[in-house]
């Protein structure tokens, strides 16, 4: 928990200034947007693996020859 005691002769704009970066390097906020719904195990796992057809070698490939256009299929995914 972020606590920021104001000094005195401190202003509340430079208080809440602190205040701020605090719960930014605490990272607060992200944790509370982390849990603020329940995730199952299993979709956490399809969120953390990378999808095979994102990887660089699935996709079409356009290869011109002339004015023809062709596509070339990449590998299965």
């Amino acid at each position: 928990m972020a606590v920021v005691t104001v000094n005195q002769g401190e202003s509340i704009e430079s208080a809440l200034r602190r205040f701020k970066r605090k719960v930014m390097t605490e990272e607060i906020i992200k944790d509370a947007k982390k849990h603020a719904f329940f995730m199952p195990p299993g979709q956490k796992a399809k969120l953390k693996s990378p999808r095979p057809r994102d990887s660089p070698g699935c996709s079409q490939q356009k290869v011109r020859f002339g004015q023809n256009v062709f596509k070339r299929q990449g590998p299965v995914c």
